[in-house]
């Protein structure tokens, strides 16, 4: 396929014309799976806890449960794709997305609005199999995403970062109104926890690509108060994590002590953060520390709830 080429300070429009087959790299690339990953996993631990707390069973639900996490990846990935349709100009600047199809014109420009909306669609229509509210959760972390995140604040505002994180903090919230449409303490103490979460995590990435952020003028926190200003908002959200594990006493002491353990080694870590001699360094483990943190707190989470489920 051919590739465009543009100067660095102008919009990117692709050369495409007839091409409508593409590479799985390239669609992978578009869809950004990991996050359709990690978002569709928190999904299905907001439904396996709603079936725990209802003293529902799996058996009952099986079929919910598809439409559940078949919609909200369909929701995710137009939501990303429609994100990388409108980043296309600024992607270019920054090396980790320079590769990126919206930037060497693989995929035709009109294709990838045209595949956001179209899956963004669909996934919310399946969602509404489910129930209107799960749709309307789901248009709601749509719109968190695409309009609040993407569009307005993104290029103005370090807290981006905060606004970005009520649309990855939704998931749960869908999962769970798929089972109860009561979406009581729990569902929100979920919702809080991946919302409190993201910060220190974004703000990991930040840090690691301070210089690409910069290069394509994004307010990111560290670009524009510096990495110590970072630390602290860093620190701060996580000692917010705390006392998360104790509104979910119900899973058991073992989650509970099992959460608080993660809780106190991200604090320590942070802190450390404080008289680290590589900051770039820190920052990665700072990330690497937050994804394991997160798959372990949720997969602990269905774990412990298993067995109950299926009865």
């Amino acid at each position: 396929m051919d590739k465009m080429e543009f100067s660095s300070n102008e919009p990117i429009i692709s050369t495409h014309t007839n091409e409508y087959l593409y590479s799985w790299s390239e669609l992978k690339s578009l869809l950004k799976v990991g996050i359709i990953n990690s978002n569709t996993m928190t999904a299905f631990a907001g439904f396996w806890l709603a079936l725990f707390y209802t003293g529902s069973s799996l058996s009952q639900y099986w079929h919910v449960l598809l439409v559940t996490l078949i919609g909200t990846a369909f929701v995710i990935a137009g939501g990303c794709v429609i994100n990388n349709y409108y980043d296309r100009d600024i992607d270019q600047m920054m090396k980790r997305t320079q590769s990126r199809p919206t930037v060497t014109g693989t995929i035709n420009i009109f294709h990838v609005l045209t595949i956001g909306i179209a899956l963004s669609v669909i996934g919310l229509l399946v969602l509404s199999l489910a129930s209107i509210q799960t749709a309307l959760f789901g248009l709601l972390g749509w719109f968190s995403y695409v309009v609040l995140y993407t569009i307005w604040s993104k290029r103005k505002y370090t807290i981006n970062t905060a606004i970005g994180s009520l649309s990855g903090a939704v998931p749960p919230l869908i999962g769970w109104s798929a089972v109860e449409p009561n979406t009581g303490a729990i569902a929100w103490v979920l919702f809080l926890l991946i919302f409190i979460w993201q910060t220190p995590h974004f703000l990991a990435i930040a840090m690691k690509k301070v210089e690409d952020y910069r290069n394509a003028n994004v307010p990111m926190l560290p670009v524009i108060h510096g990495f110590e200003i970072t630390k602290r908002q860093m620190l701060i959200y996580i000692i917010c994590l705390i006392p998360i594990p104790f509104f979910l006493h119900q899973l058991g002491l073992l989650f509970i002590v099992l959460a608080s353990i993660l809780n106190i080694g991200w604090f320590v870590l942070a802190i450390k953060g404080f008289y680290a001699k590589d900051d770039h360094k820190w920052a990665n483990q700072m990330f690497v520390y937050s994804l394991l943190y997160l798959t372990i707190i949720f997969f602990s989470m269905i774990i412990i709830t298993f067995p109950s489920n299926l009865l």
